[in-house]
C-alpha cells in the first residue's frame, strides 16, 4: 500500500488568512487545526476552513510543492484556491 502525502490550504472565516501546509493525514491534521490542538499560526488566526489540497505519492514531491506554494503571492494561492474551490468552502466534510 502506498502512502499518500498532501499539500494543503486553509483560510479562517472570512478568508483573509490563508496557511499552506504539508501532511500524511490530511482528515487528522485539519481536524488538529479546527480544534486547535496545536499552538501556532493556525490557532492564533483562528484558521479552520480547509479549502484547498493535492494529492502525492512522496513526501519529496509534496514538500517541494508546499514551497512552492509558500514562496508565491497571496494572489497566487486565492488562484490556486479560486481553480478548485471558488466558493471557499470547507472542504473537511468531503474528505
Amino acid at each position: 500500500m502506498h502512502k499518500q502525502y498532501y499539500v494543503y490550504i486553509m483560510a479562517n472565516a472570512r478568508n483573509t488568512v490563508i496557511y499552506t501546509g504539508v501532511t500524511n493525514d490530511l482528515k487528522r491534521r485539519v481536524y488538529q487545526h479546527k480544534e486547535k490542538l496545536t499552538v501556532g499560526f493556525t490557532s492564533r488566526y483562528n484558521v479552520s476552513k480547509l479549502v484547498y489540497y493535492e494529492v502525492f505519492q512522496d513526501i519529496e514531491n509534496a514538500i517541494a510543492r508546499e514551497k512552492q506554494i509558500k514562496g508565491g503571492s497571496r494572489e497566487k494561492k486565492v488562484q490556486l484556491v479560486n481553480s478548485m474551490n471558488k466558493e471557499w468552502r470547507d472542504l473537511y466534510e468531503e474528505l
